[in-house]
C-alpha cells in the first residue's frame, strides 16, 4: 500500500515536467518548420536577385530581348538583300517599283580643297534650320558664321508654301544680321534638303516623300529648288539656289574636303541614310552628261530598305507598333531599326513589356502607375537617354537612376538600373550591326583599296559604343582586302553644300568682310 501511494506521487510530479518538455519539442519544431519554409520561399527570390544583377544571365528577360539579336548569317543575308534592292534602284525597268531608289544627285566632281569662295548654307533636316555663310579659304580652309532656326511643329504639319515662307523669313533675317541683305552681290545657295528627292540636276529636284516628322502638304512631286526661289523672289533676297543636297552627300563632300579617300557618307541621326560614289556605266537611270570623271554621287534613300517586307524576319513587335504609332506606317523600315527618332521608343516598349510581365521594378508596381509619367507615353524615353544610359560604367548607375527619375520611376534599384542599362545596349547594338551591314555593302562594291566613310549625326557622335560596335561587325564583313577607315565629317550639312555650290558656279564667290571672322569648329 505504502509503494502505491509512493508511486502515486512519483507520477504526479513527472507529468508536469513531461507536459513541459513536450510542449517545448512542439515548440522547437514549429519554429523550425516556419523558420525552414521561409528559407525555402526567400531561396529562389534571391537566386533571382543574383541572375538580375547580370540581366543576361535571366532567361525570362533574355527571352524578351533574344528577339533583337541578329546572327552573323543573317548579317550577310541582308548584305545580299540590300545589294539587289540597289540594283533594282539603279535599273531604269524596275526603278520605280524599287524601294531603295538610289537618286543620281547630279555632283561629280569632289573638292579638293583649293575652292575659294564665299557662299550660303542651309540645312534643314529636321526640327532645326540652319542657316550659314561660309568663307572657303582654299588649303583645306573654311571659316563661318551660322544661326540655327527651331521649325514649329505647326509648319511641320501645315501647308508647304508656309514652310518655305518660313525658311525665307529666316534666311531674310539671318543676312540682315550679317550686312550682305540687299548688296550687289547674288550669294549662291547650297541647300542641303534631306529628304528622299528625285533629282532632275542639281538645282532641280522632286520630293518623292516626307520623313522626320514632316508632312507638308502641296510639296511631294513638286520642286523643292522652286518652291523655295519662288519663296526667296517674294522677300526680295539677292540670293540664288544654285544645288540642292541631302545631309549624307554634305557630309561625303565635307570629309573629302581633308581626306580624298572618302567615297560613302553616312547620316546617323534623327534619321539614318548613305550615298556613295558610282560608277555612270552601273547607274541605268542616269540622263545627264558621260564627261569625266565618268562618276557620280547615288544618294540610296536606305532608310526605305524593308518596305517591301524583306526585312520581316528581323523585325520585332517593339518595331511594329513603333511603326504603327508613327506618322508614315508601312515606311523607312530600316530606318525605324536605327536611327534616334525611333531608338528611344523602341527602349521605352521593352521596359513597358518587361514591367507588365514583372521582371522590372519589382514591388514598386503601385508606385509606377502613374500614366502621366513619360514612361507610359509615347516618345518619353528620348534616344538621348540611351546613350547617357550606356555611359554609365561600374555599379553606382548615377546616370542610369537619373534618367529613370527623368521617366518618373523614383529610387530604382540597382537591380532595375542593370535590366535598363542591358536593353539599351542591345537595342543600339542591333543598329550599329545593321547600319555595319549596310556599309560594308558599299566598301565592297567600291572595291578600291582604301576607302573612307564620312559620317555625322547625334546617334554616331553621341552615343558612347555605336562606332566601336560598328567597326568590330565590319572587320568581319568587309573584304580582307580592302583598307577602311570611319572619320567624323565636320559640318557636312554646312560645309558640304557651300561646297557643292561653290563647284557649280565653277567661279569665287570670294567677298572680303571683316567681320567675319568667326571660325566654328
Amino acid at each position: 500500500m505504502r509503494f502505491s501511494v509512493v508511486q502515486i506521487l512519483e507520477d504526479d510530479l513527472i507529468a508536469p515536467i513531461i507536459k513541459k518538455v513536450a510542449y517545448g519539442l512542439a515548440t522547437t519544431c514549429i519554429l523550425g518548420g516556419a523558420v525552414y519554409a521561409g528559407y525555402r520561399v526567400a531561396a529562389p527570390a534571391q537566386q533571382q536577385t543574383r541572375h538580375y544583377r547580370q540581366p543576361e544571365l535571366n532567361d525570362q528577360i533574355e527571352t524578351v530581348l533574344d528577339s533583337l539579336k541578329i546572327a552573323d548569317d543573317q548579317l550577310v543575308h541582308i548584305m545580299h538583300l540590300l545589294e539587289a534592292e540597289m540594283n533594282a534602284g539603279l535599273s531604269p525597268s524596275t526603278h520605280d517599283q524599287a524601294v531603295v531608289k538610289m537618286f543620281p544627285t547630279y555632283v561629280k566632281n569632289i573638292p579638293t580643297g583649293t575652292e575659294v569662295g564665299q557662299v550660303l548654307a542651309l540645312d534643314l533636316g529636321g526640327t532645326n534650320f540652319r542657316v550659314l555663310l561660309i568663307d572657303l579659304r582654299g588649303n583645306s580652309r573654311i571659316e563661318l558664321t551660322s544661326k540655327i532656326f527651331l521649325i514649329p511643329q505647326s509648319i511641320m504639319m501645315g501647308d508647304g508654301k508656309q514652310l518655305f515662307r518660313h525658311l525665307s523669313e529666316c534666311l531674310h533675317e539671318f543676312m540682315l544680321k550679317e550686312h550682305i541683305l540687299n548688296t550687289d552681290v547674288c550669294y549662291p545657295i547650297g541647300f542641303t534638303f534631306s529628304f528622299p528627292c528625285s533629282q532632275e540636276g542639281l538645282a532641280s529636284a522632286r520630293l518623292t516623300s516626307w520623313t522626320k516628322g514632316f508632312s507638308c502638304s502641296g510639296v511631294v512631286n513638286e520642286d523643292v529648288v522652286k518652291l523655295f526661289q519662288n519663296a526667296i523672289n517674294e522677300k526680295g533676297i539677292n540670293a540664288k539656289c544654285v544645288a540642292l543636297i541631302n545631309d549624307t552627300v554634305g557630309t561625303l563632300m565635307a570629309c573629302a574636303y581633308k581626306d580624298p579617300a572618302t567615297a560613302v557618307g553616312l547620316i546617323l541621326g534623327t534619321g539614318t541614310n548613305a550615298c556613295y560614289i558610282e560608277q555612270l556605266d552601273k547607274v541605268g537611270t542616269w540622263k545627264g552628261d558621260y564627261d569625266e570623271p565618268k562618276q557620280v554621287i547615288i544618294n540610296m534613300e536606305w532608310g526605305a530598305f524593308g518596305d517591301n517586307h524583306r526585312l520581316d524576319f528581323i523585325r520585332t513587335r517593339y518595331d511594329e507598333e513603333v511603326d504603327l504609332s508613327s506618322t508614315n506606317p508601312g515606311r523607312q523600315i530600316f530606318e525605324k531599326m536605327i536611327s534616334g527618332l525611333y531608338m528611344g521608343e523602341i527602349v521605352r516598349l521593352i521596359i513597358l513589356d518587361l514591367l507588365q510581365r514583372e521582371l522590372l521594378f519589382l514591388g514598386h508596381r503601385d508606385t509606377y502607375g502613374d500614366y502621366k509619367t513619360p514612361l507610359y507615353n509615347r516618345g518619353g524615353f528620348y534616344t538621348k537617354f540611351v546613350s547617357t544610359v550606356e555611359t554609365d560604367e561600374g555599379i553606382k548607375f548615377s546616370n542610369t537612376r537619373r534618367v529613370l527619375e527623368d521617366i518618373g520611376i523614383q529610387n530604382p534599384t540597382f537591380d532595375d538600373c542593370a535590366i535598363v542599362q542591358h536593353i539599351c545596349r542591345q537595342v543600339s547594338k542591333r543598329a550599329a550591326k545593321l547600319a555595319a551591314a549596310g556599309l560594308s555593302v558599299l566598301i565592297n562594291r567600291i572595291g578600291r583599296p582604301n576607302v573612307t566613310v564620312g559620317v555625322d549625326g547625334s546617334l554616331y557622335r553621341y552615343h558612347p559604343r555605336f562606332k566601336t560596335n560598328m567597326e568590330r561587325c565590319m572587320d568581319m564583313l568587309v573584304n580582307k582586302s580592302i583598307q577602311f577607315k570611319i572619320a567624323l565629317s565636320d559640318d557636312g550639312s554646312g560645309k558640304g553644300a557651300a561646297l557643292v555650290a561653290c563647284l557649280a558656279e565653277g567661279t569665287s564667290w570670294k567677298k572680303p568682310a571683316a567681320h567675319h571672322e568667326e571660325t566654328v569648329n
